[in-house]
């Protein structure tokens, strides 16, 4: 441990996180209502985070804490800066060429009608939404929210169900958060119930694989990253082809069983 981990230990880690001791306590009866509600209705993204909320555990202080044992994450962590509002900068994004991580950011979240203000906002829908609070901690929180958008970039996942499904399977190897996995497992095992032949299960797995195998990337440095070829950042960053998930027909990754929870 190097000394910034230290020091954080000695000092951020003993003082109140945001809403005090209870911010990161596990509450599972409140994360299974939401993945019920979720599974319901994939669309209802204030139920990803309410899960999140739930199922965070101490993946926040130990993210942080590793954050600042990296070469570039003492720096990252000091400067804070709040990643929603230069992806949110229309100028800034424009300014990347074709090929670029930019660019592919770009055209990743404008015909989907994406925005990472739009996502913090539905972040602050939960109870307790502490999410904007003035700590470390709710700072490195909000960071892991404005790249998911990024990450499905970068892993080559798309927005249907089956995509999403990946991504916070790859986002769970990558943050060792249990709401990741709460949502991975749950959106395999509904795509289970299919059972029309179609690897599924394997395609999750993958992606889990993958999340492990690749660069930790809560500690990149972002605005760099987004002026790199998006082939030379997955290169960089030991991201492999998502083969499984591409191979499933792209009309087969949305239909998810029809759920009555009444």
């Amino acid at each position: 441990m190097n000394v910034a981990a230290q020091v954080f230990d000695r000092s951020a880690a003993s003082r109140s996180a945001p809403k005090g001791r209870d911010a990161f306590r596990l509450q599972p009866i409140r994360a299974l209502k939401a993945v019920r509600r979720l599974i319901a209705d994939k669309e209802d993204t204030v139920q990803v985070f309410e899960i999140m909320r739930a199922l965070t555990g101490s993946a926040i202080p130990k993210g942080y804490r590793r954050l600042l044992s990296t070469p570039e994450g003492g720096r990252i962590a000091y400067e804070r800066e709040e990643f929603a509002a230069r992806l949110s900068d229309t100028v800034w994004l424009a300014s990347f060429g074709p090929g670029t991580v930019g660019a592919a950011y770009r055209d990743f979240i404008a015909p989907r009608g994406l925005s990472a203000e739009g996502l913090a906002e539905e972040s602050r829908k939960i109870a307790e939404a502490d999410i904007d609070a003035p700590h470390p901690l709710a700072w490195y929180g909000r960071r892991l929210r404005d790249v998911h958008d990024v990450w499905h970039v970068l892993t080559g996942y798309g927005t249907d169900a089956l995509g999403e499904v990946c991504v916070v399977a790859f986002s769970y190897a990558q943050t060792r958060s249990l709401g990741f996995a709460a949502i991975a497992l749950a959106g395999a095992r509904e795509f289970a119930r299919l059972k029309d032949g179609n690897p599924y299960g394997a395609a999750v797995r993958e992606a889990w694989s993958h999340g492990r195998s690749a660069a930790w990337l809560p500690a990149v440095d972002y605005p760099a990253l987004f002026a790199m070829s998006l082939e030379e950042a997955r290169e960089r960053l030991s991201i492999k082809p998502n083969t499984l998930y591409r191979s499933i027909p792209a009309e087969r990754r949305d239909k998810l069983p029809t759920i009555d929870l009444a």
